[in-house]
């Protein structure tokens, strides 16, 4: 069966656009590799962040919290499918130890220290403040320390 030239052009042109549109109601939560480019330059910035030797900063006090409020309701194992509007298997931060297995991943789209501010993630509101994201890349480099 041959195809035109023209057909091939107009199905492209379709899927392309059904692509565009297919998530329109979860633009804001979409956490697929096709971000936009201002994204693309945020992500994959290690913070550099250390673990001060005065700092109070604990799971229970502070990541805990953190995670509750601006990643598990797309990061958590207990989600599965389209309920974690795109956010990858694995990456699961209702458990210590599901966070400490993807810190630096979240260091790289969530925290922020002296090498940067990374503001890729939660992709929409509500978002940490910066002082929050700093808080952040300090209790992850004190959780990975001890």
């Amino acid at each position: 069966m041959a195809v035109s030239f023209r057909t091939l052009v107009s199905l492209l042109l379709l899927l392309s656009l059904g692509a565009a549109c297919s998530s329109d109601d979860h633009a804001d939560d979409d956490h697929s590799d096709e971000e936009s480019d201002d994204h693309e330059e945020s992500e994959g910035v290690p913070t550099e962040s250390t673990c001060p030797p005065n700092s109070d900063l604990t799971y229970d006090t502070f990541g805990q919290p953190f995670m509750e409020s601006y990643c598990t309701h797309c990061h958590s194992s207990t989600l599965t499918g389209d309920a974690r509007n795109g956010a990858p298997e694995g990456h699961d931060f209702d458990t210590l130890d599901g966070i400490l297995a993807v810190a630096g991943h979240i260091d790289e789209y969530a925290a922020a220290g002296p090498a940067g501010t990374n503001t890729v993630m939660p992709p929409s509101a509500p978002t940490p403040s910066d002082e929050d994201r700093q808080k952040l890349g300090e209790w992850l480099a004190c959780e990975q320390s001890r």
